[in-house]
């Protein structure tokens, strides 16, 4: 008989904090979510109070500061996954079996793909080493996070370099990931968006939908739609409507009022 799984979500923004603990509820009914906290402090006393759970999801900026504190006040006997808005390059660097992470604003998706890898590691996992969280925390805080800043794009007789800040958004139809400037020019890229989503820095871009990752620099106006959607109004135009659903709205006006 498999031993049950107990969760713990540490996140400080409300809403998120709801709309994760209703994801796993969905996607694994049968796990327990035995606390849902916001802070350093607060996840810090909460340990210190109860047997830990098998698996923690930890914001890694809580209220009161980022969550590798809580490692310096106790000693956590859990797996930890991080939610995050820092690139991918920065935590793969120390990622190891005990760590996953999941980009922020989180989806349905992922957090299943990181599920079922605790589902599959869990029994050979130990808790997370505190070492390993000292060596994330000195990346991230000493700011050597990096970001995709060009792509190699084919050309008729051969290969030219693009600059990311040349583009203007990244479009997807039919599996062929295209690459459009602000002159309007077309490079075809072979590069998925979930990919480019994970390498490029999310406060020049954002994942609209299914079909468009955006720049900051041509959004020009932000047009309400119908059922709390949002049409995003660009510079040059984009060919067809840029929609951002209900669910990622309030994560784009977020984004933009940075």
């Amino acid at each position: 008989m498999h031993k049950k799984i107990s969760v713990l979500i540490a996140e400080d923004e409300i809403p998120t904090q709801r709309l994760l603990r209703g994801m796993i509820e969905n996607l694994r009914p049968e796990w327990e979510i035995v606390a849902c906290t916001s802070g350093v402090e607060e996840t810090t006393e909460w340990l210190n109070n109860h047997e830990h759970p098998s698996l923690m999801f930890l914001d890694i900026q809580l209220s009161d500061g980022l969550s590798f504190e809580i490692f310096d006040h106790t000693e956590v006997n859990s797996i930890v996954i991080f939610t995050t808005a820092y690139d991918e390059y920065a935590i793969q660097a120390f990622k190891v079996n005990t760590i996953d992470y999941l980009l922020k604003p989180v989806r349905p998706e992922n957090l299943e793909k990181a599920i079922l890898k605790f589902e599959k590691l869990n029994d050979s996992l130990h808790a997370t080493d505190a070492a390993d969280i000292r060596m994330l925390a000195a990346s991230l805080i000493d700011g050597k996070t990096t970001y995709r800043s060009r792509l190699l794009v084919p050309m008729v007789d051969g290969y030219a370099k693009l600059n990311i800040t040349d583009v203007a958004w990244f479009h997807s139809s039919q599996k062929v990931t295209t690459a459009v400037t602000h002159d309007g020019t077309n490079h075809v890229v072979d590069l998925t968006l979930e990919k480019l989503e994970e390498e490029l820095n999310p406060e020049t871009f954002f994942r609209a939908n299914r079909q468009y990752i955006v720049n900051i620099e041509v959004i020009n106006r932000i047009e309400n739609w119908f059922n709390g959607k949002l049409i995003v109004k660009t510079k040059p135009e984009t060919p067809d409507k840029v929609i951002v659903s209900r669910e990622r709205a309030r994560h784009f006006k977020e984004w933009i009022n940075r």
